[in-house]
């Protein structure tokens, strides 16, 4: 109902009593191109149907058309997270074994302030790469679509596709524990059990595939150098999710476990911790993505209700932010991921100030949440910058990103497909 009633709202009526969609304008005061990489002064954007009419200097706005200024203001796209996680409370609760305290039910529920969080911080889009509890993320992504509750428009894995015990499972219980169905939905130990998984993704509504080649940092038992699944595992993921037509995210910090990702043709490599030259080099070769996620090493570092163990890997972080740089100098593609709940839903700004501190320029940063993004999940048509035929997504900010980025952390505007959500 809240859904029909805001395009009601948008709607006008006129003589012989038909509704007609009401035309906003919108008046920047600064324009950030993301596609052309340049900054434009008192530009206006004409919406209709949530959708970008026509943008320009000089626009003639329509009489009736409803006024929205911004023209203190600097506008941009809505912003794009391609490594988020917004099933659960891990910033509160960062200990994996509680999600068996909690039914799915439970779970459903508490993850659902999580995502008006991340649309109220000018995310209008993520990709939400995995939950424990396997196609919790399929229904909110519909709820949300529905209108049940404001958040992202979501893009989902469904669950971990990732061998027994290993990064993405279930581990550190006692091996008489039977878990239930949902947090063992994704585990294949075979080329042709990885396939059943991506098969039985996909019928199950997954928008992309997430494979975990590496161990994990926070994961119980696990090892973040060991290699996980083989390279024919991995073709197999691969070949199988490109029959459906979607995407493979890979989770890699070994680098033996990312360059058998590379070689099998994923889209994009999760963090990308230990990033040797051969490693950039085969990821600029090929086109493929690299979704840094910096930030996460401050937040457990901040994190004191973290288990010890997970503590134990703080000494990756420089050589996470060289990889970066190092592929950052390559001109590897990279998107922005933020890997929320590890870092707290309120502050996904945060990760802009890290990608320019160690190589990238304030305008590549942009570039990396909106263009470049979009072209990872493969949706360049409809979002990722401010153009006719695409969906009104817009942000807005007070003062000048290109000069200081650390202004990305205080979103002042957010309208997502025509619907301001925050102004």
């Amino acid at each position: 109902m809240r859904a029909a009633f805001r395009t009601i709202a948008a709607m006008v009526l006129v003589p012989g009593g038909a509704l007609v969609a009401q035309v906003t304008a919108v008046k920047a005061g600064k324009f950030v191109d993301v596609e052309a990489g340049t900054v434009l002064s008192d530009q206006v954007i004409l919406i209709k149907d949530g959708k970008v009419t026509a943008v320009g200097a000089k626009l003639a706005i329509p009489a009736d058309a409803k006024v929205i200024d911004l023209s203190q203001m600097t506008v941009m796209p809505g912003l794009l997270d391609m490594h988020s996680h917004l099933i659960g409370n891990w910033v509160n609760d960062p200990e994996p074994l509680h999600e068996l305290d909690r039914t799915a039910a439970e779970e459903a529920y508490l993850s659902i302030p999580n995502a008006k969080t991340v649309l109220m911080e000018g995310f209008t889009t993520v990709r939400d790469v995995g939950t424990y509890r396997a196609l919790i993320d399929v229904a909110m992504r519909d709820a949300i679509a529905r209108g049940d509750f404001p958040g992202p428009r979501m893009f989902v894995a469904g669950a971990y596709v990732t061998i027994t015990g290993g990064a993405g499972a279930m581990t550190g219980v006692s091996p008489d524990v039977t878990l239930p169905w949902d947090m063992t939905y994704g585990v294949a130990n075979s080329p042709w059990e990885v396939r059943e998984r991506v098969r039985r993704l996909a019928s199950n509504g997954a928008n992309l595939i997430k494979v975990l080649v590496t161990g994990a940092i926070l994961t119980h038992n696990s090892n973040h150098l060991a290699r996980e699944f083989t390279l024919e595992e991995l073709q197999a993921a691969v070949d199988e999710a490109n029959n459906f037509g979607l995407k493979v995210a890979a989770h890699g910090h070994n680098v033996n476990g990312i360059k058998n990702a590379i070689r099998a043709g994923v889209a994009s490599i999760e963090h990308g911790s230990f990033l040797d030259s051969e490693a950039v080099a085969m990821m600029k070769a090929k086109g493929t993505y690299l979704v840094p996620t910096l930030e996460v090493h401050s937040c457990i570092q901040a994190n004191a209700l973290l288990p010890g163990d997970f503590h134990a890997h703080d000494s990756i972080a420089k050589i996470h932010m060289e990889s970066f740089r190092r592929a950052v100098k390559a001109g590897v593609k990279i998107a922005y991921g933020t890997d929320n709940p590890v870092c707290n839903f309120k502050y996904p700004g945060r990760e802009f100030e890290l990608m320019v501190q160690y190589g990238m320029t304030p305008m590549q940063a942009l570039q990396a949440a909106t263009v470049s993004a979009a072209d990872l999940l493969g949706q360049s048509a409809l979002v990722g910058s401010i153009k006719p035929g695409k969906y009104a997504d817009l942000i807005a900010v007070a003062g000048d990103p290109i000069k200081n980025i650390a202004i990305m952390q205080n979103v002042q505007f957010v309208m997502k497909a025509g619907v301001v959500y925050k102004q």
